[in-house]
């Protein structure tokens, strides 16, 4: 019986698979439909459900932290359980934050809400306005990126009669006055980049239709997106507006209600926070001005107005090196709070600038080891008195929430999330695997102490879009692998963000694949190391993971037992005409260039599928309402491998959006289904299924 191999790498445009790109195409469907049938007989049942149940069980738990940002005087906190799977958005203070069983308000049952309008509502966002009892909320249908907006009144707890509304569309708005808002929304003829995000910034006033609102601001259509934000510590209240010309690239200009005054003279590849008359500027390539060199990723401070007067003396805030690099910063009540990972350690420095120079702090009373994370209690800078919120974890110490106020020597602890899974017998380790081309390569391994030479291991990883990998605290992965005997390993991958830019620029292009290779090195320096062996290794990656995770399969499948690909991006040959493909172009590459093509077809597994090759059993699983990562991915890369007669399955529930579902008991239920395939395939019983 002959193959079909379409499409190929000599004819990547062949492709039988476009119908399954339909997302709601009838025959489309009715694969995805007789595929779920088949993942849900082979690892559902009843070992499925209980651990379904219990995973919804510790995600529902009223003990949980209520993670809360200050607006006004209020506490705000949007809470999911059992009784209100889509979420409860509420309030209290932070006196009775403080107590161990706060009373709170209902604002608004989300769960109430959908049922009586009909609508697979989810709460997307909430933008209020200091001083002010109303907001608009972003609503979204089953946890898509395309929300509704509506505005809501607080006092009275109620949409507002005739009150703003816009129907469904990518993007947001901000508020200029109680009666004006910036709209940045992808809504209406010619609104949108190519990506599918906003292309404009519009004045739009309380009682006018959206189409007359009046363009302030525009991007190019082949831009990523345009985006404004008012800042209100100044007492013009000065308005930002920017294009984002890719994922990295921005184009900033400073102005007001009528629309930009001026456009900063920056390079396009800077990351920048602005706070009042002050600027905190980070570039991605070395920078040269007024005579002077500044090394990526340095963190550099300036006043505005000295800057919009030529002025470019720029204070050193933060010098990088090899291993050591910023993670974020941000500004609060006129103090710069700087995250920096150094060999992995988490650090947080405070610079606060004055006419004369700018001052610098270490925040005190924070973990150097685990994962600490750090942000400003107050939703608006405007009104905010310099407190920070912390949050403090580790994969076996469960997460501590900490306010840190202005002034106070040492946090306090204000919530403890309760432990999910025994860790006795449990320890973490920090090693490195050494890649293909000599980097070192980190990952943290937490499991059982010693090497049997055999453990059940579960693979992850993301590798992309300077995003840095943590070693959290997982409840899920703690109960249904850790404490059954299983070990776990998170690697570091070049593409992330880790150690900074030059971490970053080594795995994305064509550099992707050399990601990919990093992942390999780790498999196999658990081997190496007595840990396991190559069939007793389960990976799983999502999203840019998914790219990982095929090229895994096709690439290096003698390292791995079992595969679990989620919500995945894989078509390299058409992501850019799929959704947001386009908006990763800085990623990847171009495909419609035959140069970048050159690059990309050696990480597109899709096209690099071959037969009768040793590939080990997958899982591909991905939801029909994500509209960031289109579902024809996973489903064309699953009918192409079932035709070529590989092992490989398939599941797509309908909800969910760019994740694993809309409430804890979906997102449970994905999980397991992929734990339940992965252990199955590596061929581990731990006596609970």
């Amino acid at each position: 019986m002959s193959v079909d191999y379409r499409p190929t790498l000599q004819a990547p445009d062949d492709d039988p698979w476009l119908w399954l790109e339909e997302i709601e195409g009838r025959q489309a469907l009715d694969f995805v439909e007789r595929q779920n049938s088949l993942t849900l007989q082979a690892f559902g049942g009843a070992a499925f459900e209980r651990g379904r149940d219990i995973l919804a069980g510790i995600y529902d738990r009223p003990d949980n932290i209520p993670y809360v940002s200050r607006r006004g005087s209020d506490l705000h906190n949007l809470w999911k359980d059992a009784s209100n799977p889509r979420g409860l958005w509420r309030r209290t203070t932070l006196k009775e934050f403080r107590k161990p069983h706060p009373a709170w308000e209902t604002i608004l049952d989300i769960d109430q809400l959908a049922a009586s309008e009909g609508e697979d509502w989810l709460l997307s966002q909430i933008t209020t306005m200091p001083g002010s009892s109303r907001a608009i909320l972003s609503l979204s249908r089953g946890g898509s990126d395309a929300v509704t907006l509506r505005e809501f009144d607080l006092d009275t707890r109620s949409f507002v009669a005739g009150g703003f509304a816009l129907p469904e569309a990518k993007g947001g708005v901000d508020w200029l006055d109680a009666d004006t808002l910036l709209l940045s929304s992808a809504h209406g003829e010619g609104m949108a980049t190519t990506s599918g995000y906003a292309r404009t910034v519009r004045h739009w006033r309380r009682g006018q239709r959206v189409e007359q609102a009046s363009v302030l601001f525009e991007a190019s259509a082949d831009d990523m997106a345009a985006y404004c934000y008012v800042d209100r510590i100044t007492s013009n209240r000065t308005i930002w507006f920017g294009r984002m010309l890719d994922f990295f690239n921005f184009s900033v200009s400073i102005g007001d209600q009528t629309g930009p005054l001026a456009r900063l003279d920056l390079p396009t590849d800077i990351e920048l926070q602005a706070h009042g008359d002050w600027l905190a500027i980070k570039p991605r390539s070395n920078w040269s001005v007024a005579g002077r060199t500044y090394e990526a990723d340095a963190v550099l401070g300036i006043s505005l107005s000295a800057f919009l007067k030529g002025g470019r003396e720029f204070a050193m805030l933060f010098e990088p090196a090899p291993r050591r690099a910023i993670q974020g910063f941000f500004w609060v009540a006129g103090r710069l709070v700087l995250s920096i990972l150094d060999e992995l350690r988490p650090r947080f420095e405070i610079c606060t600038p004055s006419a004369a120079t700018w001052s610098r702090e270490t925040l005190s009373g924070v973990p150097g080891i685990g994962v600490v994370d750090v942000w400003a209690l107050d939703r608006h800078p405007s009104e905010s008195n310099g407190a920070l919120l912390a949050n403090v974890q580790d994969p076996l110490t469960s997460p501590s929430l900490l306010l840190i106020e202005r002034g106070v020597a040492s946090p306090i602890v204000l919530k403890q999330a309760p432990k999910t899974f025994t860790a006795d017998g449990l320890v973490v380790t920090q090693h490195e695997a050494i890649s293909v081309d000599g980097e070192r390569i980190p990952y943290v391994q937490t499991g059982p102490a010693g090497e049997t030479g055999d453990a059940p291991v579960y693979m992850s990883a993301y590798g992309g879009f300077a995003v840095s990998v943590k070693p959290y605290y997982n409840a899920s992965l703690g109960k249904l692998w850790l404490e059954r005997g299983g070990t776990t390993v998170q690697a570091n991958l070049r593409g992330g963000g880790e150690f900074g830019t030059r971490w970053h620029d080594a795995g994305r292009l064509a550099g992707k694949k050399l990601s990919h290779d990093d992942f390999a090195a780790v498999a196999a320096d658990l081997v190496r190391r007595g840990v396991t062996s190559a069939k007793r290794i389960a990976a799983q990656g999502g999203s840019n993971g998914g790219i990982l995770i095929t090229n895994m399969l096709v690439r290096y499948p003698e390292r791995f037992g079992a595969l679990f690909c989620t919500i995945p991006l894989i078509d390299m040959r058409r992501y850019t005409k799929l959704l947001a493909g386009a908006s990763w172009i800085a990623e990847y590459g171009d495909p419609d260039k035959p140069d970048e093509w050159e690059w990309l077809k050696t990480y597109s597994a899709y096209h690099n599928v071959k037969a009768g090759q040793a590939y080990p059993p997958i899982l591909i699983a991905t939801t029909r309402r994500d509209d960031r990562v289109h579902p024809g991915h996973a489903r064309k890369m699953a009918a192409k491998l079932q035709a070529m007669g590989y092992e490989a399955w398939f599941y797509e529930p309908a909800a969910g959006g760019h994740g694993y579902g809309k409430d804890n008991k979906e997102r449970a239920g994905f999980e397991v289904l992929g734990y339940r395939f992965l252990k199955e395939k590596i061929g581990w019983r731990d006596g609970e299924d």
